[in-house]
C-alpha cells in the first residue's frame, strides 16, 4: 500500500511530467496553403480554401481548374489540417466524400504520398493546390492561405 508521503513524492514528480506530455501531444502543425509559382492566385480566402477542400468549386476563383492534393490517409497531418480548416477528423471528412462520391456529385483531393510529393505535384502543375506545415515552405512555391495563429 502507497503510503500518503509516497503518493505526493509520486505525484510531484509525475503528474508535471505527463502535463507536458498532454501538452505537447495536444499541439496541432501549423499549415499553409501553396500553389505553384506560375499560378495567377496570390491569395485565398479560408471560404476559398474550404470551398476547393470540400468539392464545392472546382476551380480557382480566376476560373483556372484546380486540383486539390490531400497528404496520406490517417497522417495526422492530414487530420490536423482538416481540424484547422472545418473542424472535422479524417473519418468524418471520408464519411462526406463518401456520401459525395455516391451522389456522383465531386470526387475528393488527389493523394499525396508525403508532404515532399505534394511540393514536387504543385511544382509540377500550375492548376495543383496543396497543404504542408509551415515549416516546409520553400521558394520554390507560393503561399496563398496561412491559418490565423491561435
Amino acid at each position: 500500500m502507497m503510503s500518503y508521503l509516497n503518493l505526493r513524492r509520486y505525484l510531484s514528480l509525475y503528474l508535471p511530467l505527463s502535463m507536458l506530455i498532454f501538452s505537447v501531444s495536444a499541439s496541432t502543425t501549423e499549415f499553409v496553403v501553396v500553389v505553384n509559382k506560375s499560378n495567377s492566385i496570390n491569395a485565398l480566402s479560408k471560404r476559398e480554401v474550404i470551398d476547393i477542400y470540400m468539392g464545392r468549386y472546382l476551380t480557382f476563383p480566376d476560373g483556372e481548374m484546380s486540383q486539390p492534393l490531400d497528404l496520406p490517409a490517417q497522417s495526422t497531418l492530414k487530420n490536423d489540417f482538416y481540424q484547422q480548416l472545418v473542424n472535422k477528423s479524417e473519418q468524418k471528412i471520408n464519411a462526406y466524400w463518401a456520401r459525395l462520391l455516391f451522389s456522383g456529385r465531386a470526387k475528393p483531393p488527389s493523394q499525396a504520398t508525403s508532404v515532399e510529393d505534394a511540393l514536387n505535384k504543385v511544382k509540377a502543375s500550375k492548376f495543383a493546390i496543396g497543404y504542408i506545415p509551415k515549416s516546409q515552405i520553400t521558394d520554390a512555391v507560393k503561399v496563398v492561405y496561412q491559418f490565423d495563429e491561435n
